[in-house]
């Protein structure tokens, strides 16, 4: 048969005559031999598959106003008897929404129904996103229309200038912008840095250029081969073009150089800027120099490593237990030196020593802060002496 368009309605009058066929062989050979009537009914079956069976045409179904739904090009097609499902080998097409084409598929084969509402394709799958690209490959893949859903499963692969992902299940909605993934997922930025993404669940926000999960993810950023920090948060919005990384709910982000940990419930990353500001209560830990600070809110500056800290701004020293307190506080994480401005107060237990004033400057570690302000400085020096300097003194 030369390849053609065909929709469903051409093929209506199938049944009848088909039925007609077979009724005539049968009267027409009622008293025939057993084996005359095997021979017709055999005679007939092939009829009426050939009938049923097209080669190199383009199928094509339409909604309720007449626009199209999907079209189809397949090397052969296979009606039902009842005509209500094509069986499509080599299916290559578009499906359409309110008449226009959004998605482009292929796959080895696949099934159409007549009534619209489901197109099943099956084996080396491929779905491209006409408007951004995006392209889903996959083991299946199920359209519904009316539903605005493209299913695509099985060892999930995901391409777009932006994003490599794997997933066990792809979920789209044309008319949402989105895609939803499932399953075991991997992510990966193309851009450098990159970052990847690991998590059970995703959605990727086409248009907005974002990736929203609503559950635990894992975060890594690559330079080449190696892992320069590391975050996980039970919440999370990563902005693929401003290259930002929201962290939300029991945030971590950690460093290994320097080997810094900060937890909060709410992190903004800039990958670009390599800068970390959290508008909430913020820990951040030096395991090798033991140095803990929180406060209500603080911002870091990956380069130069420097780290503000505003409000009940707290530090701690494990080693020794001193402890400051500040209104604000400005770490310099290389040197660990800090600046404490506003109601200082030093305490150490060993020798105790309480010492309060408006600004402050030295390093927890080893016990040599100055408390400075008025018209009197106090210096304290790790074998527990104090001096009493007043101010310009030398």
């Amino acid at each position: 048969m030369n390849t053609k368009t065909m929709g469903w309605i051409r093929l209506s009058t199938l049944p009848i005559l088909l039925v007609t066929l077979l009724l005539t062989a049968t009267g027409c050979r009622s008293g025939s031999r057993g084996a005359d009537r095997l021979a017709e009914d055999s005679s007939a079956a092939q009829q009426v598959d050939s009938n049923l069976t097209f080669n190199n045409i383009t199928l094509e179904q339409a909604d309720e106003q007449g626009r199209v739904l999907w079209k189809v090009q397949s090397e052969q097609v296979v009606y039902s008897p009842d005509q209500r499902v094509a069986t499509v080998v080599n299916p290559d097409g578009e499906l359409y929404q309110e008449g226009k084409a959004v998605y482009q598929v292929q796959a080895q084969e696949g099934e159409v129904r007549r009534d619209g509402e489901r197109i099943f394709l099956r084996g080396n799958v491929v779905a491209t996103d006409i408007k951004s690209g995006a392209i889903l490959r996959g083991n299946e893949m199920e359209w519904q229309p009316k539903r605005d859903l493209l299913i695509v499963r099985g060892n999930l692969r995901g391409t777009h200038p932006q994003l490599q992902v794997s997933a066990d299940e792809a979920r789209a909605s044309n008319r949402r912008r989105e895609v939803e993934l499932t399953g075991q997922i991997q992510a990966t930025t193309l851009d450098n840095p990159k970052l990847q993404l690991e998590g059970e669940r995703i959605v990727w926000q086409l248009d907005n250029e974002m990736v929203i999960s609503d559950r635990p993810l894992v975060m890594q950023q690559l330079e080449g081969e190696q892992v320069t920090e590391q975050a996980e948060s039970n919440r999370a919005e990563v902005n693929l073009q401003a290259k930002t990384v929201k962290l939300l709910d029991n945030a971590i982000l950690t460093l290994t150089e320097p080997p810094l940990q900060i937890r909060g419930n709410s992190l903004l990353w800039n990958m670009d800027e390599k800068t970390l500001v959290s508008d909430q209560a913020v820990t951040a830990v030096q395991r090798q120099e033991q140095v803990t600070l929180t406060a209500d809110q603080g911002r870091m500056e990956f380069e130069p490593q420097t780290a503000y800290f505003m409000g009940n701004v707290r530090a701690t020293g494990q080693q020794n237990q001193a402890l400051l307190t500040a209104d604000q506080l400005t770490w310099q994480i290389d040197s660990q030196r800090v600046e404490a401005e506003g109601n200082v107060v030093y305490t150490q237990p060993d020798p105790p020593a309480t010492l309060r004033g408006p600004k402050a400057v030295g390093r927890l570690q080893d016990r040599t802060i100055v408390v400075s302000g008025g018209r009197v400085e106090t210096q304290i020096v790790p074998n527990g002496d104090f001096n009493f300097l007043p101010d310009g003194a030398n």
